[in-house]
C-alpha cells in the first residue's frame, strides 16, 4: 500500500476557461460528470511548484520540490464535486515515474523553470516524455488586488474548494484521491501567456474569450493514497 502523501503547493496561477458542458464530456470518462457554473464546464491550467513532498509523517526536510504544470477540470462522481486531471507535467523523472507506478496519476516528465521575482512568477515547461504528445507553456503572472477567502466567493469556491481529484489509469480504471488541507486564499490576478499548447495536446482548442485569472501563495495538502472508484 503507497502511504499518503504531504506537500506544500506555492505560488499557484488558476488559468480558467468556460466549456461547452458536451465537449467537456465527450474528453472524460464514462462515470464522471461536467461540474457546471453559469451553465458552463470549465478547463483550468493551473501551473506552480510543489515544496517538501514526503510521505506524511516525515519530516519537512526530506521532502522534494517539484515544479508542476496541470491541465484540469471540475466533475462530480456521485454528487460529490471534485477534479479531474488530464494530465500533471512535473519535473524530475523518478517522481514521474513513481507517480505513474504506484499513485496512478497521468504524469509527464517535463523540463520546467518558476522563479519569483518582483512580485511575479516567471514559469516555462517543456514536456519531455517519450512518446507523449508535445506540450510547451511559457508565461509571467502575478497577484492584483486584495486578497479573498474562497469559501466567501461563489466561483473561486468552485475552481478551488474541492477535496477529491480522479484520474484515470492506464489500464482504463477510474482511481481517486482524497486531499485535506485549509481554505484557499486567492488574489485576482493578470498573467502573460506567451506560448500555450498543452490545451491541443488534450484535444481542446484555445478558446476566444479571455481566461479568468486568479493567484494563491498556496498551502500545505495532505493527499491520501490512490483508491479505485
Amino acid at each position: 500500500m503507497v502511504v499518503p502523501l504531504e506537500m506544500g503547493w506555492r505560488h499557484l496561477l488558476f488559468e480558467n476557461w468556460p466549456f461547452d458542458p458536451d465537449v467537456m464530456a465527450a474528453h472524460l470518462p464514462g462515470d464522471l460528470e461536467p461540474d457546471l457554473y453559469d451553465g458552463s464546464a470549465w478547463l483550468s491550467v493551473v501551473p506552480f511548484t510543489n515544496v517538501a513532498v514526503r510521505p506524511k509523517g516525515l519530516p519537512e526536510r526530506f521532502g522534494i520540490r517539484l515544479p508542476e504544470l496541470n491541465a484540469r477540470t471540475y466533475v462530480t462522481y456521485d454528487g460529490v464535486p471534485s477534479v479531474y486531471f488530464f494530465s500533471l507535467d512535473a519535473q524530475g523523472v523518478s517522481s514521474v515515474v513513481g507517480a505513474r507506478l504506484f499513485h496512478h496519476l497521468p504524469y509527464y516528465y517535463a523540463r520546467i523553470s518558476l522563479d519569483w521575482a518582483d512580485g511575479r512568477v516567471r514559469f516555462g515547461s517543456r514536456r519531455c516524455h517519450p512518446g507523449a504528445r508535445p506540450a510547451h507553456y511559457e508565461g509571467t503572472y502575478w497577484p492584483t488586488g486584495e486578497p479573498f477567502s474562497a469559501p466567501d466567493d461563489p466561483f473561486g469556491s468552485f475552481l478551488v474548494e474541492r477535496y477529491r481529484f480522479y484520474t484515470e489509469a492506464q489500464d482504463g480504471s477510474l482511481r481517486y484521491t482524497v486531499v485535506d488541507h485549509d481554505p484557499w486564499t486567492l488574489y485576482p490576478a493578470a498573467a502573460e501567456i506567451t506560448t500555450d499548447t498543452l490545451l491541443s495536446s488534450h484535444g481542446f482548442a484555445r478558446p476566444d474569450l479571455d481566461p479568468v485569472y486568479y493567484y494563491s501563495p498556496g498551502l500545505d495538502v495532505v493527499a491520501s493514497r490512490s483508491r479505485r472508484a
